[in-house]
């Protein structure tokens, strides 16, 4: 059964399902560039690892103790057994959250050319931490700069509606989704296809070197195998709402087409 959506479905976005998507999407996506590059490319899944104790913001909570006494004024007794302010512990404890420590690992590619090593192409595909404050997105942003300032194309995938988005100049349409397909002799221009719940997801080139015909990559097709192998549909429930929200006007039509597929 494939996803009820015409294109990015917003319910793969929830916290539990998304890692392994993501880990699907990266291993299909390599898997059909080393049918098609032929013998003068070859395709490297690497992993991105880091510590962080910052995930989701985790701070860590300090119980209720208080220096007033039981009327809430300041001891301030004269007994010569003691002059110090008699600390009374809050009668139930506090639940506090602590950031401990964990391993984040983050898949992407390489599109290296046999002969020389030389990475031609760099894949992104964001994960949550690349868009929300802390280790991950610093990390992120300081390797998307130096790919940016190299000789190395650059391929973003967005599939993410929750978060800050990348750095883009110049564009002020919001849109849910979005591909960044950057050409080292065209920056600091780029291509970019923005697209909402409510579209197909658009193919676009993979760009290589400049005499070599750019394969196209049809995302939408990657996704729909996924969901299907990954037998999503046992997963979600499509009577709830996603996670995260979507706006008013996406949630409207969201209704509406899941009813019109005979979901709801």
């Amino acid at each position: 059964m494939p996803s009820p959506f015409p294109g990015m479905d917003p319910y793969l976005e929830h916290p539990d399902l998304w890692p392994g998507l993501h880990n699907r999407l990266i291993v299909r996506m390599a898997d059909l560039l080393s049918g098609e590059l032929g013998d003068k490319y070859s395709v490297s899944l690497d992993v991105r690892m880091y510590e962080t104790n910052n995930i989701e913001s985790l701070l860590v909570g300090i119980p209720d103790v208080s220096v007033l006494s039981k009327k809430g004024q300041i001891n301030t007794s004269n007994s010569t057994e003691s002059q110090v302010a008699v600390i009374e512990p809050s009668t139930k404890p506090t639940t506090v959250t602590l950031p401990i420590p964990i391993t984040i690992r983050e898949g992407y590619l390489e599109i290296q050319e046999v002969a020389t090593k030389e990475v031609i192409t760099a894949i992104e595909i964001l994960s949550p931490a690349n868009k929300r404050g802390g280790k991950g997105r610093e990390m992120y942003l300081e390797k998307r700069e130096k790919i940016l300032y190299s000789l190395t194309n650059f391929v973003e995938i967005d599939l993410l509606r929750r978060g800050e988005m990348m750095p883009i100049s110049n564009h002020k349409n919001e849109s849910n989704y979005r591909i960044l397909v950057s050409r080292k002799k065209q920056r600091p221009r780029a291509d970019l296809y923005a697209f909402n719940i409510q579209n197909k997801i658009p193919k676009f080139p993979l760009p290589l070197r400049p005499e070599d015909t750019e394969p196209i990559i049809d995302l939408q097709s990657l996704l729909t195998t996924i969901y299907d192998v990954g037998r999503y549909d046992l997963k979600i429930d499509y009577t709830q709402q996603p996670v995260p929200g979507l706006s008013e006007k996406d949630a409207v039509w969201a209704d509406t087409w899941l009813r019109q597929e005979g979901i709801r």
